[in-house]
């Protein structure tokens, strides 16, 4: 083991920096650094599967997972523009169930990836906890307690929304008939 760690070590300081400039021209310095840290970790997971061509392999995993980085914001980014679009739609009713619609989304919106995934997973996917936490690979206690957490984040988003939104509703006209 401790020899496998030596020649890791040595890999390690031999192309890190190549794997970095390589990286840096793609996604930029501050990028860069999190897929050198990611190529690496790979690297020592599957040391042993290695080619002697070391430095190929080692550009090969980081362009994966450059790649897999613009595919996850890109995904990102189009939900983003989505709720934003629904938003934006809903915006030009102005029925009572619209403006909740318009608060939640914009709730929806404004929490992380993360929340927003296991909401949607359980909400608008229909599925079981036991389901979701398949999905996103932790146990089901642990997914209870996320969808717990995001519950909770979504109600409090979905307040202040809801707040904003009464404030910018149309005043209400009320008739009496004599």
């Amino acid at each position: 083991m401790d020899d496998d760690r030596e020649r890791f070590t040595a890999l390690y300081d031999a192309y890190r920096m190549r794997v970095w400039a390589y990286a840096a021209s793609r996604v930029g310095g501050q990028a860069a650094d999190e897929v050198v840290s990611e190529t690496f970790m790979v690297a020592w997971r599957r040391f042993g599967e290695m080619p002697s061509a070391s430095l190929p392999w080692l550009l090969g995993v980081a362009r994966n997972m450059i790649r897999d980085s613009v595919r996850a914001q890109t995904r990102r980014d189009s939900l983003a523009a989505e709720l934003r679009r629904w938003t934006t739609e809903a915006e030009s009713d102005v029925a009572d169930g619209v403006v909740d619609r318009i608060a939640m989304l914009r709730a929806l919106a404004a929490l992380s990836d993360r929340d927003r995934e296991v909401l949607t997973l359980v909400a608008w996917q229909g599925l079981s906890p036991r389901e979701a936490a398949r999905v996103l690979g932790c146990n089901t206690a642990t997914l209870r307690v996320r969808l717990h957490r995001a519950r909770k984040r979504l109600t409090e988003a979905m307040s202040r929304h809801t707040q904003e939104a009464s404030q910018h509703r149309a005043p209400t006209i009320e008739v009496e008939f004599s």
